[in-house]
């Protein structure tokens, strides 16, 4: 439990250290006229995902952090190994990646493809980050109020407000 939490402080401490190194802009509301209904879409897969099993909030937050600190965010974590590569999925250090985690971005990712006007049109990237932003906010952590702050407050800063609500927020009934 120690060396997880000491890796989540230096993952997120690097975070705060590296200079934005791209010049890619990120938006709300991307997909709006791509596939419209996406995010409730995969709202509604996390939501009985999660009602069904808590496990899914730790397995698809940990799938996310495990996805996005090998060279960015990118879903090559959900990559399957084929006969001659061994796929990051199958790296040790992802072989303990509880099998929840997949399943909601795979369920998530079959019932964004079957809206005609989605299939093949949203990434399994940004399915991924939307499960776990949705598992997140399933758990009562006030990530509306994050993003309602993305525009006026430093990246640093916000880092900062959501490791205090992390650090505020409790299981205990």
């Amino acid at each position: 439990m120690g060396n997880l939490m000491l890796a989540s402080l230096l993952f997120i401490l690097s975070i705060c250290l590296i200079p934005q190194l791209g010049s890619a802009q990120l938006r709300q509301n991307y997909y709006a006229n791509i596939c419209p209904n996406v995010e409730s879409i995969v709202r509604n897969v996390v939501k009985t995902k999660f009602d069904e099993t808590f496990v899914t909030v730790p397995a698809t937050i940990r799938l996310l952090f495990h996805d996005c600190f090998v060279q960015g965010c990118d879903a090559s974590v959900l990559i399957a190994s084929t006969g001659s590569n061994t796929a990051e999925k199958d790296h040790p250090d992802n072989l303990s990646l509880a099998g929840d985690g997949f399943d909601t971005v795979t369920k998530a990712k079959a019932a964004v493809d079957t809206v005609q006007r989605c299939r093949n049109r949203v990434s399994c990237a940004d399915i991924l980050v939307m499960a776990a932003r949705d598992v997140i906010s399933m758990v009562s952590l006030s990530y509306s109020a994050y993003l309602m702050h993305a525009q006026s407050e430093s990246r640093t800063l916000l880092l900062g407000q959501w490791c205090y609500r992390i650090q505020q927020f409790s299981f205990a009934a």
